[in-house]
């Protein structure tokens, strides 16, 4: 398994961030690392995705990626923004097979039995299982364990801290990812020191889950 999804395997969760203004991505940075939390997947909804990367990339100890990408053209702008990582709603052969050629990570995203065969043969064996509570949840994850051992999922879409806990168990699951830790309406309020607080509550409840 490559060294950035081992690292994610270790902090088991991954904010999902949509950022809206380049110049919070500093202070968002802080609030994360404040929390115990030094990772971001920061989606590519907005136009400043990809600056938001290049300022997270100054702060040595955050792991940022890319999410929300659909293309290789995106893949390939988000790599040199320094994203370490790529993430895609969907399965894309060409998102995928552009991070194989340049040696990038990559978690597509699958929903079906079929596309996990083909993300399998494109070699691709860890995923982003999304969206995981529309899909059935654990329940579906469960299933999926027994035919496809080899493969560890990342779901995301509809997970919260509520509900997170009986992923966590799941064997299959290298980790979460959600947007409750960082909502975009506290960003936009500037309100980092709330959303260091749900950081550090996401990363404690973690640990007491493990356990």
């Amino acid at each position: 398994m490559h060294a950035v999804f081992e690292r994610i395997g270790a902090l088991k969760l991954v904010p999902v961030i949509v950022i809206e203004r380049a110049e919070d991505a500093e202070l968002l940075g802080d609030a994360l690392l404040a929390g115990g939390l030094p990772v971001a997947e920061v989606t590519l909804r907005t136009d400043a995705g990809y600056e938001a990367i290049r300022r997270l990339r100054r702060i040595p100890e955050m792991l940022v990626g890319a999410g929300t990408v659909l293309t290789a053209a995106q893949a390939a702008e988000a790599r040199g923004a320094g994203a370490q990582f790529i993430v895609s709603p969907g399965l894309s052969e060409e998102v995928v097979g552009y991070c194989q050629r340049e040696s990038i990570p990559v978690l597509p995203g699958v929903a079906t039995p079929t596309e996990i065969q083909r993300a399998l043969a494109l070699g691709a064996k860890v995923l982003k299982f999304f969206p995981a509570e529309t899909l059935g949840g654990v329940a579906a994850l469960k299933a999926i364990s027994a035919p496809f051992r080899e493969v560890m999922f990342v779901p995301t879409g509809g997970i919260t801290a509520e509900n997170m806990g009986p992923y966590v168990a799941l064997k299959n699951v290298l980790a979460v990812g959600g947007s409750w830790m960082v909502k975009s309406d506290l960003m936009r309020a500037g309100q980092f020191d709330a959303i260091r607080e749900l950081v550090s509550d996401a990363v404690q409840l973690m640990r007491v889950l493990q356990v």
